[in-house]
Order: structure tokens, then sequence, then C-alpha cells
């Protein structure tokens, strides 16, 4: 998988496995299934991003998904959101190391962004899916696609935040299974795609439409 793009996931996952292991940034059981786990399980999410798009990659911790998403496409603009100030300094790092152009590092917290929209956020075991849309879909243009990677809870995840997502006026739902032909274990992502929020002239305007 991705053979344009190995020397760079090589050199990522090997900071990942030293700087990244030493500095708290991952667990050290983790360094050994850092491929399989962490990188191809990030880069398939690359299968539901449109060409050139811009992406915003919310809690992004030590790179994940978002600085994959940088080496595997380098047609993406991806921007890499976490506000702790010692993963922002490994990123940079990673950055500079890797000569990536189309990454930049955002000390942040996504809330805290404004006047920035995006083509797509993406996001990795960051919140649960309510709480995750609240932050995410602000970030997202109209028509923009909000990914959450999530595992076996994505339906009830999804289920669960019904309220939340007709709240902000999110359009289409899906749940997608990545990487079914080349992974052990494919990447459950939900998507959701922005749409305009609720305001309370809306819920007025229907209220009386009932009465009527």
């Amino acid at each position: 998988m991705y053979p344009a793009a190995v020397d760079g996931l090589t050199t990522y996952a090997d900071l990942l496995a030293t700087d990244g292991v030493v500095r708290g940034l991952i667990g050290p059981r983790e360094a050994p299934r850092l491929w399989d786990r962490h990188l191809l399980n990030s880069a398939v999410v690359e299968q539901v991003l449109d060409r050139d798009a811009t992406v915003a990659d919310v809690g992004t911790g030590a790179g994940l998904p978002g600085l994959v998403l940088a080496i595997v496409r380098p047609d993406l603009k991806v921007c890499l959101i976490e506000p702790l100030l010692r993963r922002t300094t490994f990123l940079s790092e990673v950055v500079e190391r890797l000569a990536l152009p189309n990454a930049e590092v955002l000390r942040s917290r996504a809330e805290d962004v404004h006047g920035r929209e995006f083509d797509a956020v993406v996001s990795r075991a960051v919140a649960p899916l309510g709480k995750l849309a609240e932050w995410c879909l602000p970030l997202c243009r109209p028509g923009g696609r909000m990914v959450a990677m999530k595992g076996a809870s994505a339906e009830d995840e999804l289920a669960g935040a019904r309220a939340v997502l007709d709240r902000m006026g999110a359009a289409e739902r899906t749940i997608s299974r990545l990487g079914v032909d080349e992974l052990d274990q494919p990447t459950t992502v939900v998507s959701i795609v922005a749409g305009r929020p609720r305001t309370a002239g809306d819920r007025a305007v229907r209220g009386k439409g009932r009465g009527r």
C-alpha cells in the first residue's frame, strides 16, 4: 500500500517508536504494531477525501491521522490542530524532518479556531461523536465533511448523537469500512456532511407550521 509514501511513512514510524515513546505520545506497547494499528489504519481515510482538499485534524495528538494523510496525499493541505505544547513541538519536528510543505501545525483547541473553514475535518479517538460534532462541524465549509474514525461503537454513537447533529444542521450521515481488501482490521469511519445550524427562528417557523 502507498509505495510512493513508504520512505516518509517509515521515517515517521521510526520517530514515533523512539521520540514518540520517550515523550509519552504513544505507549511502548504500540511501537511493534505501529504499521497495522496506526499508520495504515489512518492512511485509508484518504479514500473519502477529495482531490486538493483542505483538511483539519482535530486533536491530532502524535499526528494520527493527519500526518499520515499529508504523507500519502501530497495534494491535500492538512492543518494539525492540537492544544498541548509537547505534542505540537513533536509534530513541528516531524513536519520539518519530512519536509512536508502541505502540513501545518496549529497549537489550539478546535473551538478556538476562528474564521477558518475546511473541506474535511478528521479525527481519531478524540471524543464521543456528539461532542466531536460540536467541535468539528463548525470548522467544515457548507457541504464539507466531518470524518471520525470510530470502532465497533460507531452505530451506537451515531444514534446517540442524533439530537446534536439535527441541531447543528448535519445532512448526510454514513458509516463506512475502509481498507477492507488491504487491512486485517478495516477502518470504520462516520462521515457527516455539514449543513446549516438550526436557529431560534427556524424553530419558531416550524412551531407555527405545526399549529396550522
